[in-house]
């Protein structure tokens, strides 16, 4: 790897890198391959050491249910999904997460194409679900934020999205922020001034974030409903501020959902709700709780279009739904910008992820 003359030239998206089934894209793929040694990395690829992963939090969820919260069974979880497929998408949910580490190569198709330069500490910005990448050792689990440090590589194609770290936020920080930075630029598309909106999983790390933006995109006119889980959930969503109501009740019991939105909003449902929750079975609290005509955003990996599309028709409710796009353009500096602009929800999120 000491000249692009000895690099052969990949596929922008990753086809090259596919082994089962042939044809298909990185993200759909069964088995990819994960190589990196010498003669393995393309011109047009990005090899990076890699120093801790965020995992998509329906996915730790999963694994860490199947392990009985075992960090042991967790890592033999994990590395066992790698050695398989070559990435780490979880074969339940399908999802994945991000990493951040620093870059080792950059293919010589690349260099002074972009403003990039080997030892850049970066964040991925690209799903480990389509993402080579090789765990040679899981130094530390921490459960409570979804974080697993490890020593370890992984590629960023041609067409691979990422980010630098920023100086001003440390860096564990802006990983967890950064895997969900496709959430709150979608709500300042979505709400308008005076919408009434809920936020289901309000209290997690997505959720707040949409919450800060859904009231600052609904204003004084509007409402933004939180609905809560866990205790601890519950109380960094009325810390935050950021929420006209907060209720803790299970969204999986979509009734129970519905009974508290029609009292808070005097039986006229939702404009918009947001799902951001991280366990399966709650497309119908959002969809029962929005107004005919509203609009759902799903951020949620852990959502089935299926129970969703089917759901609606079953309770004849006329609502568009959206299923959530990691990627909305400039979403990394938007995303970062509202940990800026928001001391209450910085100072959660340093105590919570930093």
């Amino acid at each position: 790897m000491k000249g692009s003359d000895r690099m052969k030239h990949g596929d922008i998206y990753g086809l090259h890198r596919v082994i089962e089934p042939k044809g298909v894209l990185p993200q759909t793929a069964l088995k990819i391959s994960n190589a990196m040694g010498e003669g393995d990395v393309c011109d047009n690829e990005i090899l990076c050491d890699v120093e801790t992963l965020n995992i998509d939090s329906a996915s730790f969820t999963q694994i860490e249910r199947q392990a009985g919260g075992d960090k042991a069974k967790i890592a033999e979880i994990m590395k066992g999904i790698v050695d398989e497929r070559g990435k780490h998408q979880n074969p339940v949910t399908g999802s994945g997460g991000m990493f951040i580490g620093r870059v080792r190569t950059i293919g010589g198709a690349l260099k002074g194409k972009i403003d990039l330069k080997e030892g850049d500490r970066i964040a991925s910005l690209v799903s480990l679900s389509l993402t080579p990448l090789r765990i040679d050792a899981i130094r530390e689990i921490r459960s409570e934020i979804d974080q697993v440090d490890i020593d370890g590589q992984a590629i960023l194609f041609e067409s691979g999205l990422w980010a630098k770290l920023p100086d001003d936020i440390p860096p564990k920080l802006a990983l967890s922020v950064l895997d969900v930075a496709g959430a709150a630029p979608q709500v300042a598309r979505f709400v308008k001034p005076g919408d009434t909106v809920l936020i289901i999983g309000g209290g997690g790390k997505s959720g707040m974030l949409c919450s800060h933006e859904a009231k600052k995109r609904a204003g004084v006119e509007g409402c933004v409903i939180a609905n809560t889980y866990s205790e601890a959930d519950t109380a960094n969503a009325r810390r935050l501020g950021a929420a006209d109501h907060v209720f803790a009740a299970d969204a999986t019991k979509p009734v129970e959902i519905l009974r508290q939105v029609e009292t808070l909003t005097g039986g006229r449902l939702c404009d918009v709700v947001i799902n951001c929750a991280n366990v399966p079975n709650t497309e119908m609290a959002a969809i029962l709780s929005c107004r005919d005509r509203g609009m759902i955003y799903f951020f949620s990996m852990a959502v089935s279009f299926t129970k969703a599309a089917l759901g609606a028709e079953g309770v004849g409710k006329d609502v568009d739904m959206f299923i959530g796009n990691g990627y909305t353009r400039h979403h990394a500096v938007h995303t970062l910008n509202v940990l800026r602009e928001n001391p209450a929800l910085r100072e959660i999120f340093t105590e919570l992820y930093a």
